[in-house]
């Protein structure tokens, strides 16, 4: 496979799984608000752009974290590379390269979910962004399921895989690390009818709400993290997202004789996963240990640019 092709089919797949995880986000967030009585701009909006890591951006180009600059940030702002406008955009454009190894199907949903969300850019209040937001989410949804059933399991559906897995991985780890700091600190809180809320709202944005309930029927901070990192078959674990990634990633190795170094950096994700407990991470630190997990998946991905992109 051309290296074009496959750098395209790889970030299409990121970008695709990156809106959905945005749409996500701020549809949870929304419904929170409505569940906690809380008015819109009561700065519970800061935490979304610092889920999304680019509080820098906004803090450069807005002057307050209220809902409508949150909002546009982070669903229209051309600017922003990571809003769910852009990522449709480069989403489609990468796809529009390699239309040629993807199912008609695959492509007519992409282009229907760019022309939707160009479609939606001039609203700017929740009301009405809501149904928007879910249709992004029900997108993403769509996209799984149309390159799992047509298209062939080869290269270029491993390196879809291996882009939306990592980009699955990145943002669990994110809203977890955010979501982790703000609420354990607040003893007032903690271990109350509130603090329930506020980690079921997390739950419920990596759809993970009634899977965990079946396992644990009562909600805290200790098996909310252990369920979001450590669950060997959650599709959104960051466990169960490494290990799949790493499947496509020896598949690829196996199918283009590629350098076998790219394989050692999984490997060290990996291992760094097989390592922790649950335990161990909440007594070291949860904002440490996601930390070095993304430096290790920044490598990961770094690697893999130089090795098939290049």
């Amino acid at each position: 496979m051309l290296s074009r092709v496959a750098n395209a089919v790889y970030w299409m797949s990121r970008y695709l799984e990156r809106a959905d995880n945005v749409a996500r986000f701020i549809h949870v967030n929304i419904h929170l608000m409505l569940d906690l009585g809380l008015e819109h701009d009561n700065g519970r909006w800061a935490p979304l752009v610092a889920a999304s890591g680019d509080d820098e951006d906004f803090r450069r180009r807005y002057d307050d974290h209220n809902e409508k600059n949150v909002l546009h940030f982070l669903t229209f702002d051309e600017e922003n590379p990571n809003s769910i406008l852009s990522c449709i955009h480069r989403a489609r454009e990468n796809a529009r390269t390699v239309r040629e190894i993807l199912s008609s199907d695959l492509w007519m949903a992409i282009n229907d979910v760019h022309h939707l969300t160009q479609k939606q850019a001039r609203r700017r209040k929740i009301g009405d962004l809501q149904d928007f937001y879910l249709s992004i989410r029900r997108a993403g949804y769509v996209f799984t399921g149309l390159l799992e059933d047509t298209m062939t399991h080869g290269e270029a559906w491993h390196f879809a895989d291996l882009g939306r897995m990592l980009e699955r991985a990145d943002k669990t780890a994110r809203i977890l690390d955010v979501k982790y700091f703000l609420l354990l600190p607040s003893l007032e809180y903690f271990d109350s009818p509130y603090d329930a809320v506020e980690w079921s709202a997390v739950l419920k944005s990596v759809s993970a709400f009634e899977m965990y309930l079946k396992q644990h029927h009562t909600i805290n901070y200790k098996n909310v993290a252990d369920f979001l990192i450590f669950h060997p078959s959650f599709p959104r674990s960051i466990l169960r997202c490494t290990h799949q990634a790493a499947r496509s990633l020896h598949s690829i190795v196996a199918a283009t004789a590629s350098d076998t170094d790219i394989e050692q950096s999984m490997s060290t994700l990996r291992s760094f996963l097989a390592d922790a407990t649950i335990e161990s991470v909440l007594n070291h630190g949860m904002h440490e240990f996601i930390d070095t997990f993304q430096t290790h998946s920044n490598t990961l991905d770094r690697d893999i640019s130089q090795t098939f992109f290049a």
